[in-house]
């Protein structure tokens, strides 16, 4: 599951984050889409099935893989509106479209926002379960893909797990 706000659309001054990416208006907001998050997804779709699990369900279709020669085709999660924290199965906004989709899958998350209901839910799952947490000015760096990358590989892989 990978989320675009704070993982590829990075936040922050243009300091913070280097100047591998570049400005892109989406839908006539500007993002600072990472070239580095992109390399890293596309080594990363060798071993994951990549899925959108953003605010930006199909828009992430619509612009990412021409703006970044990411993988045309990747499905998106929606999620239900105005539920708000608490009004799904663990408070997180996400838990619930993530929840369907995987099953009992094993299951790497990518986002720049978990909370406590987050780590709760991955310690209950049934299947494997990993949170990556990223630094939203830096995005998927080459630390957060090594360690999805080791887990993928891991002949078995810890229950659940969170790397932040």
């Amino acid at each position: 599951m990978v989320d675009i706000d704070g993982v590829i659309s990075l936040f922050g001054p243009p300091g913070d984050r280097g100047s591998e990416g570049s400005f892109r208006a989406i839908d006539g907001i500007p993002h600072f889409l990472s070239s580095v998050a992109a390399t890293h997804l596309l080594g990363l779709s060798e071993d994951f099935d990549l899925v959108w699990a953003s605010g930006w369900e199909e828009k992430a279709e619509e612009y990412l893989p021409h703006l970044l020669g990411l993988p045309a085709g990747l499905p998106f999660l929606r999620f239900a509106r105005g539920q708000g924290a608490g009004r799904s199965i663990d408070g997180h906004w996400k838990l619930d479209a993530i929840d369907a989709y995987a099953g009992d899958r094993p299951l790497a998350w990518i986002d720049d926002a978990f909370d406590r209901s987050c780590h709760a839910w991955a310690e209950q799952r049934p299947a494997p379960t990993l949170l990556v947490e990223t630094d939203p000015s830096l995005g998927l760096t080459s630390r957060e893909a090594w360690l999805l990358a080791e887990w993928a590989l891991a002949p078995t892989q810890p229950r659940a797990a969170a790397a932040s």
